[in-house]
Order: C-alpha cells, then sequence, then structure tokens
C-alpha cells in the first residue's frame, strides 16, 4: 500500500458556522445606536438569527450553487408557443424565499424598519449577492407606487409580503411577489430622458399600450415591472404585469439573458415590448419624478451591498491571517500584512456606519423629519458614488491576503472580486451620481445645509476633519463650470461624513487611522500604507470574525 505523500497543515478552517451578525461588531452597534429601546431588543434577536442562517454551511453552499449555475431562458414551450420564462437552479429559490422571509422587501411595516432590513440585507448580500436585486427593487418599489394610492392599496401588500411565490399567475391569487424594473435602452443607457418606447393610451382609464424595448431589464422572472415610456403627455411611469387579471401572459418576450462578469445567478434581459398592457403610474410627464424614490432606495442598496461585500472580504482575509503562519509567526501578527488587515478594516468600517446611518435618515425621513430627508438628498448619490468605487479594490486586496488560496474558486474570493464592481454600475455609475451630487448642491440648499450640520456635529474633535472640512467648504464656494471636478467633490463629501461618524461613534484607534490616511494625507495609494504608529492590531482585532 503506497504511503501518504502529504498532511494538510498551515490551512485556515473554513470560515462558517458562526453569526455573520454579532461577529460583526461595526454592524452590531450601528443597529444598537440607530434603534430606539422598544424595537432594539427584538431587533437584535431577530437579526442574530439571520446572522446564523448567513454563516451556516447549508446557506453558503446554495449561494455557490445559485451562483454556479447560472438562469436560463426558455423562449418558447416544446410546442412552439412563446413562453419567456427564465429557469433557476433549486438554491436561488432557496435563497430568495429566505430573503423574502426575513423581511428584505419590508422596512415599512414597523418603527425602525430600514435600519433593521438594511443590517439584514448587508449580511445577505454576504451569502449571494445576485438574488438580493429582486429583493432590493421589490423593497424600493413601493416608494414609486405612493405616486398612486389606489395601486398603493393594491400592490404594496403584496410587495411587503413575506411570502415567496415562484408561480407565473395573476397577482391577486398571489401571497407575495417580486418586482423588477426597466429604464435603460439602447440608444440612451443612462440618459433615460432618450427613451423612445411610446405609450398609447386604451379606453380603460389610467390603461397603455407599450411598444418598445428596455435594453436592460432586471430580474425578468418577477410578477411586475415598473417602466418608463413616453404617452403623449411625455415621458411616464408605468407598472406591467407579468400575467394578466384573467390570467393571460402579459406581451413580454424576453430576446436574451445578459452574459455578465458577476451578479451570474441573477437574470438581466433584453426585453420587447410589443403592444403590452401597462397601467399608468402618477400623472402623464412625471416619470422621472415618480421613479426618483425608487432610485433613491435601489442606490441605498448599492452602498449597503458594497459595504457587504466589503465585510465579507474583509472578515475571510482577517480569519485566513489569523491561522496562517509564515515567517516564524501568525500573518495577522506581522507588521506589515497587519497594516494591509487594518487599512482594508476602516474601509469596511466606514461604508457599513455610513449606509446604516443613511438608513436611519430614511426612517426618520418617512416619519415626516425633514431635515433627514434633505441630507439623504445629498448623501446618498454621494455614497453610492465613493463606497462602490471602494468595493473592488478591497475585494482584490483581500483576495491576495489569501496568496494563491485567494485565486482559487473554492475560496468565495474570486466571486466577490467578480461581484465587486456592480455597485458602481447599477443604478447610475460614477459619473452620473457625480453629476446628481452637482445637481444637489445647485438646486437644494436645504441638503447641503443638513449636511454641513451632520458633519459639523463632530467638528473640534479631529484636527484632520476639521481642516477637511474646512478645505470642503472652499470647494463648495465655487460651483461655476463644477462638472469637471464633480467626481472629487463627491468623493471629498463622502470622505468627510464618513469621517464625522467615525469621529463620533467609532473606537478612537479606528476614528484617529481613518483621519490620518483618508484625511490627514497620511497614508498612500495602496492598502497597507498607514503610519505605524497607529494602533493597527486593534483596528484588526475589531474587524476579526468570531467563528
Amino acid at each position: 500500500m503506497a504511503g501518504s505523500t502529504h498532511t494538510v497543515t498551515n490551512q485556515a478552517p473554513p470560515l462558517t458556522g458562526y453569526d455573520v451578525f454579532t461577529s460583526d461588531r461595526v454592524l452590531t452597534e450601528a443597529v444598537q445606536r440607530h434603534l430606539a429601546a422598544g424595537p432594539r431588543e427584538e431587533a437584535l434577536a431577530e437579526l442574530s438569527g439571520l446572522g446564523r442562517g448567513c454563516g451556516s454551511l447549508q446557506t453558503q453552499e446554495w449561494g455557490a450553487q445559485a451562483n454556479a449555475h447560472p438562469p436560463v431562458l426558455r423562449t418558447h414551450d416544446r410546442y412552439g408557443h412563446r413562453v419567456d420564462e427564465v429557469d433557476f437552479h433549486p438554491a436561488w429559490h432557496r435563497l430568495l424565499g429566505k430573503g423574502v422571509s426575513a423581511g428584505l422587501t419590508d422596512a415599512w411595516s414597523r418603527p425602525g424598519g430600514h435600519v433593521r432590513r438594511a443590517a439584514a440585507f448587508l449580511m445577505w448580500t454576504q451569502v449571494e449577492a445576485g438574488n438580493c436585486c429582486p429583493l432590493s427593487m421589490t423593497h424600493a418599489a413601493v416608494s414609486a407606487l405612493r405616486a398612486d394610492p389606489e395601486l398603493a392599496a393594491e400592490w404594496e401588500p403584496r410587495l411587503t409580503s413575506r411570502v415567496y411565490d415562484r408561480e407565473l399567475r395573476p397577482a391577486h391569487r398571489k401571497a407575495g411577489v417580486l418586482f423588477g424594473m426597466g429604464m435603460t435602452e439602447k440608444q440612451g443607457g443612462s440618459d433615460v430622458r432618450a427613451n423612445s418606447t411610446a405609450a398609447r393610451p386604451l379606453a380603460e382609464d389610467g390603461a397603455y399600450e407599450l411598444t418598445g424595448h428596455k435594453w436592460f431589464c432586471s430580474a425578468p422572472m418577477s410578477d411586475g415591472f415598473l417602466v418608463l415610456a413616453r404617452a403623449p403627455g411625455g415621458l411616464t411611469c408605468f407598472l406591467v404585469p407579468r400575467v394578466l387579471a384573467d390570467g393571460a401572459r402579459n406581451v413580454f418576450l424576453i430576446q436574451r439573458l445578459k452574459d455578465k462578469l458577476g451578479n451570474r445567478s441573477n437574470a438581466s434581459a433584453e426585453v420587447e415590448f410589443a403592444g403590452t398592457w401597462a397601467r399608468r403610474v402618477g400623472a402623464e410627464g412625471r416619470g422621472v419624478p415618480t421613479i426618483i424614490d425608487m432610485v433613491a432606495a435601489t442606490r441605498l442598496d448599492c452602498v449597503l451591498g458594497s459595504a457587504g461585500l466589503m465585510r465579507q472580504a474583509v472578515a475571510q482575509a482577517v480569519h485566513h491571517c489569523g491561522y496562517r503562519e509564515a515567517f516564524g509567526g501568525k500573518l495577522v501578527d506581522r507588521p506589515l500584512m497587519r497594516n494591509v488587515l487594518a487599512d482594508l478594516a476602516l474601509e469596511s468600517e466606514a461604508a457599513t456606519t455610513l449606509g446604516l446611518r443613511l438608513a436611519a435618515a430614511r426612517d426618520a425621513a418617512e416619519g415626516g423629519d425633514e431635515r433627514e430627508r434633505a441630507l439623504l438628498r445629498l448623501a446618498v448619490p454621494a455614497a453610492k458614488y465613493w463606497v462602490t468605487k471602494r468595493c473592488a479594490p478591497v475585494a482584490v486586496e483581500a483576495a491576495e491576503c489569501l496568496g494563491g488560496n485567494g485565486y482559487v474558486e473554492e475560496s468565495g474570493l474570486p466571486r466577490l472580486v467578480r461581484e465587486s464592481p456592480l455597485n458602481s454600475v447599477w443604478e447610475g455609475a460614477g459619473n452620473v451620481q457625480a453629476l446628481d451630487v452637482l445637481r444637489a448642491l445647485g438646486r437644494e440648499p436645504a441638503a447641503l445645509d443638513a449636511y454641513l450640520t451632520e458633519v459639523g456635529a463632530a467638528r473640534g474633535a479631529d484636527h484632520r476633519l476639521d481642516a477637511a472640512i474646512r478645505d470642503l467648504l472652499t470647494d463648495l464656494a465655487d460651483l461655476a463650470a463644477a462638472e469637471g471636478r464633480a467626481r472629487l467633490l463627491a468623493e471629498r463629501l463622502a470622505l468627510v461624513l464618513q469621517g464625522a461618524l467615525l469621529v463620533r461613534y467609532a473606537p478612537p484607534e479606528v476614528a484617529d487611522a481613518f483621519c490620518a490616511a483618508r484625511l490627514g494625507g497620511d497614508g498612500g495609494a495602496a492598502f497597507g500604507t498607514l503610519p505605524p504608529t497607529l494602533d493597527l492590531a486593534a483596528v484588526v482585532e475589531r474587524a476579526r470574525p468570531v467563528a
């Protein structure tokens, strides 16, 4: 009998069987900070239950399976009838069912609902980001439908349901529904005003017939879609049901599915409308204002999704380096690797802290707080621009912390790397966000006032933050011909806001390191260039997931 050729040593165990929520100190602290005493204990218990599910081996396997088996388009049945259906691996349906039952489409039914959902969404992204797309759009659709109280009364209970029903049948016969969205067209891209889909009014009040196409239609297996089309009165928002009330399939021709870099489990399609029945949402000519709240909600989910991807990447890197030995000791204890891990941890903590603060602002705005609503108008596009931009370099650097192991699919890091650019592109790429920041600054003075009040709460606590606020005020004093520097403005707005939040809420060693490297210019361009005089060991330990 042949002898053993090797033994397995010096390998980290898999990061599984742990509570993704309670092992994330930054996230748990944010939830405790932003929830009132009444709902806090219930929320912490509920999120811990979801956290244990996210960290379980079974759920992690579902995520890997859904990603490894992308959806398949079936345009016709065996007899030649047009069906336009998308088939998914069973793991996809299991994940969607868990996500819906966890309340990821319902931030509206209880106090602090947006904070609670944001924490859950950030965790669920770490399991499998693709299924978060329909969850996000279903959640966000509620905002748009409220422009039409009658439609909202009909559809909101289905959208916020905790029941996942995968069957295609009339919505009134379902306990829960999912929504997708279609705005982008070939000729326009992010310029939705170049929309050419035509909407012809029908005899029935509020009903229209659509003719046209959508170059990107997310989650085409959904029960309904919010789309933009050009009615006689101008660009208008419409609800397109997948199945009509009498049980007939609406005309919804799926031409092909996109073959994407990442987000492989989720279907993104090109669709054609040819006599497609639709119901108007809001007034004719008010399509963009009607759908803008939905877009704001999905943009916040981009921030939360990127924060979740960064958290998982950092957790995997710190976990690996806590076990792996090299050069005479644990990697996590080597000064240079500790510097890299601490730098990554700063980026992750800043993203999570900002994302949860914006979710808390959403809760307050829903309660009528106009200052918080104004803060969101400026802070969401700035955060969406910056946090999503930081996700890809964090994921790549975290994979490198695992060395060659991080380049192997089984580690899970390549999936994070492929997913990492998506949120920067989805719901308006970087330039769109930067220009939206300029619009908010130029047209809505209350937004800047709310932002300055927020960062001003931290003034006097760190001289580097104070200097960054002064420099920002100088930048904002002259917005004439500012388009060419819009990205720099968005970046500085986000960084100053992150710095202010960390100075107020994070441990001193975290705030000190962030202000030194991100605001004070004491770090380099690459990760792992923090000043060695900082308490980097404490920063890394705070990011360690406790399995």
